[in-house]
């Protein structure tokens, strides 16, 4: 989705699972969601037990950085990724009376 304001202009592409709704102001921004990017995961049982270990491989379906695009991931994903500066995450979210995400005021860096 294409965005321009008083202070940036670029595109911001969803990579989670579900729509993203910003509240900025009295505007709501829904950006839906254009794929799912996901780091790889290895289950490994500990044997005799109700355990198991899990770890976390390759960014899976994560577009390579382009210049003014923004991918709105997942917490995990932003976090492994530090390194990368076109990854954000919803930010200052907003919760229904049953503590549901609806929207988020801003996407964070």
């Amino acid at each position: 989705m294409k965005i321009i304001n008083n202070n940036w202009e670029g595109e911001i592409k969803n990579y989670t699972p579900h729509e993203v709704n910003i509240q900025a102001a009295d505007v709501l921004i829904k950006i839906p969601s254009e794929g799912v990017a996901r780091l790889a995961t290895i289950v490994e049982r500990v044997p005799g037990t109700l355990f198991s270990r899990t770890r976390f491989g390759k960014p899976e379906n994560l577009p390579e950085p382009q210049k003014g695009v923004y991918y709105i991931v997942s917490q995990l994903l932003k976090s492994v990724l530090s390194g990368r500066a076109d990854l954000v995450v919803p930010s200052e979210l907003i919760r229904d009376d049953k503590g549901q995400v609806v929207a988020c005021q801003s996407l964070g860096l």
